[in-house]
């Protein structure tokens, strides 16, 4: 029977990406992945993390991928020198040395094509998967594509998430911390999934983590980058 997981923030650390997915969760040709977004940044190794996925997309993988808020600095820093200067002081130092370019506008169009084509959210069996989450003070929670990509401190309207359960990345939280949450998913409504990968040298973080759907079961594997 095939498998779903969602995959928090990876941050530029490949080698832990597949040693998640090859070797802890044991990836399946019929699996379902769900990727939270922020690929990139500090760690060191984005360009390797982007070409991982794509290899897996290429063999057949199915594999869906969200927009993180540092992949929309990534696409937003050729805007201006101010949007280029915010996304450096956001790690973007690591994701130009692994590239070997000075801008997103030296990306080879497949890395663009990637970039460009991930969503903002998922609705999929009683879930909706999101990078940061939603503003609940929104008419429509769906419209709000800032709110999506950074909001912290989310305060979840059951009503108006349909009853469905978040699913998040976005703001670090140690895996201890994680995993005592699990046990209170449904009260809750939420669940953020970000332990934290890049933060390696910070007691109780430097975790990349995969939540599977059907059980509930949070797979973790410790950063190796």
């Amino acid at each position: 029977m095939p498998r779903t997981f969602i995959i928090g923030d990876v941050h530029g650390c490949s080698k832990t990406l597949m040693a998640l997915l090859l070797d802890k969760i044991q990836l399946e040709e019929h699996d379902n992945i769900f990727f939270l977004g922020d690929y990139i940044d500090r760690g060191p190794d984005s360009k390797g993390v982007i070409n991982f996925i794509l290899q897996l997309k290429g063999q057949g993988y199915n594999i869906h991928t969200l927009r993180g808020n540092h992949e929309q600095l990534f696409m937003d820093s050729e805007k201006s020198f101010n949007d280029f200067q915010n996304w450096i002081v956001n790690g973007g130092t690591a994701t130009m040395e692994s590239f070997a370019i000075s801008g997103f506008t030296d990306l080879e169009n497949e890395y663009k094509k990637f970039f460009n084509e991930t969503e903002f959210y998922f609705e999929q069996d009683g879930f909706l998967f999101v990078h940061a989450g939603f503003d609940f003070r929104s008419e429509n929670i769906f419209d709000d594509k800032e709110s999506m990509l950074w909001i912290r401190d989310m305060r979840v309207d059951k009503r108006k998430a349909g009853n469905k359960i978040i699913v998040h990345g976005h703001t670090p939280t140690p895996l201890e911390i994680v995993q005592k949450n699990l046990a209170c998913v449904n009260e809750k409504g939420s669940l953020n999934i970000d332990t934290g990968c890049v933060m390696k040298s910070y007691s109780g973080y430097g975790y990349l983590s995969a939540l599977e759907l059907e059980t509930m079961n949070l797979y973790s594997v410790r950063n190796v980058d």
